[in-house]
């Protein structure tokens, strides 16, 4: 079996330097990379006697090869006498690898990209080196995120939102589709005084250089017909951005926060209390409202891995929660029910109380089942009545009869 380079073999080489911007670094960089020696493996001194034939076809197939210098060792042979046999293959320039692998676009490309990028922003050239491939990716939208770039370094700190940025041919959705390329060219050209480099990733991208950010929403329902958040219907299902939320003047004593709607909505008449449709991890609204802090606080999320680390992250800001129907006999008693968690937490959760901590660890742990859960909205309605009965205690605080 031939084992020799062939030509599919050599362009294979050249196309992964290719895709790792070897290529293209030195058109910025100007460093010399050429005569570039090539990864070859040509046939023995035995191969050359007992296949001689072979190693004839395979030497016109590799001279055949256009763009490529062989190299050549003399090797004799018995009967052919002294035979000039290849032993490594060249390639002398950028213009012979884009013949050979067909990219001479892709580098014309870059070239107009670069010498674009070196006029107007040339502080940017070393990220072109660093993501040459991904450049060429952007060829068409680059001269707008450069337009994009030119603007905030004009207009630090806008205090706008997206929508209101105002450059031709640019809309607010083709700053949300690039906000991650965007953040990495605007973090390299604008003072640090103009990036909140507290606000990181792309949903914080607003915030992050100074835009106005979508308000943060929390949905909360009132459980008691005595407090009066507004004029209109009894026990109302009310959204507030955050600001307003924090600014409620209303005698609620006690908050549960649960993270399925279906709950949310179902939820028992407690006296004193509302209710919150969670936020899963992010729990920065709710953390501008002081007033939390003088409240009874009850979470309920999933019994599984991911609901223990909410709970956990839940304390970062309020430690003084407590868990709601997250607790053993709870899960024990709905085990026709338990269903499969995907990926579970793996990490230790310092925030848990010590029966908080053994269920997590049974999940965790796998004690009981394989990534076993219990999602919340499984729990019988009893359960939750008799749960709300043992926190606000006797009488007709929580009961299915009080609306």
């Amino acid at each position: 079996m031939q084992s020799w380079t062939t030509l599919s073999e050599l362009k294979d080489q050249l196309s992964k330097l290719w895709a790792r911007g070897v290529f293209l670094r030195p058109l910025l960089t100007g460093e010399m990379m050429f005569p570039l020696r090539l990864k070859f493996k040509g046939p023995t001194s035995a191969d050359l006697t007992g296949r001689f034939e072979e190693v004839r076809g395979w030497i016109a197939a590799l001279e055949g090869i256009k763009r490529i210098r062989i190299e050549r060792r003399a090797v004799m042979h018995r009967v052919q006498g002294t035979q000039q046999v290849p032993q490594s293959v060249w390639i002398d320039s950028l213009d012979d690898v884009v013949a050979i692998i067909g990219k001479r676009g892709e580098v014309a490309s870059f070239e107009v990209l670069v010498a674009m990028t070196r006029m107007r922003f040339p502080t940017l050239l070393p990220w072109l080196g660093q993501h040459p491939l991904q450049v060429i990716g952007l060829a068409e939208e680059w001269p707008l995120l450069l337009d994009i770039v030119e603007w905030l370094v004009a207009h630090p700190h806008p205090g706008i939102y997206l929508r209101q940025v105002d450059i031709p041919g640019i809309h607010t959705k083709f700053i949300e589709a690039q906000c991650d390329v965007l953040a990495e060219l605007l973090d390299l050209v604008l003072p640090a005084e103009a990036i909140a480099a507290g606000q990181t990733g792309v949903r914080r991208f607003a915030a992050r250089y100074g835009f106005l950010d979508k308000p943060a929403l929390i949905r909360l329902r009132v459980l008691d017909d005595q407090i009066q958040l507004l004029p209109g219907p009894l026990l109302p299902d009310v959204t507030l951005d955050a600001v307003s939320f924090a600014q409620l003047k209303a005698p609620v004593r006690r908050v549960f926060i649960t993270e399925n709607e279906t709950n949310f909505l179902a939820f028992p008449a407690v006296r004193g209390a509302i209710v919150i449709f969670g936020a899963g991890y992010g729990w920065d609204a709710l953390a501008k409202a002081a007033w939390l802090k003088q409240c009874s606080i009850h979470y309920w999320g999933d019994i599984d891995t991911h609901g223990f680390s909410i709970l956990d992250s839940l304390r970062s800001r309020f430690p003084h929660t407590e868990s709601f129907l997250m607790d053993q006999p709870t899960l024990m008693a709905h085990r026709s029910l338990w269903g499969s968690e995907a990926k579970q937490v793996a990490h230790n959760l310092a925030r848990l109380t010590k029966e908080e901590e053994a269920v997590y660890n049974l999940l965790r742990d796998n004690r009981i089942g394989s990534h076993l859960r219990l999602e919340q909205e499984m729990i019988g309605f009893g359960f939750i009545l008799a749960a709300l009965r043992a926190i606000v205690g006797v009488g007709r605080d929580a009961d299915e009869d009080h609306p």
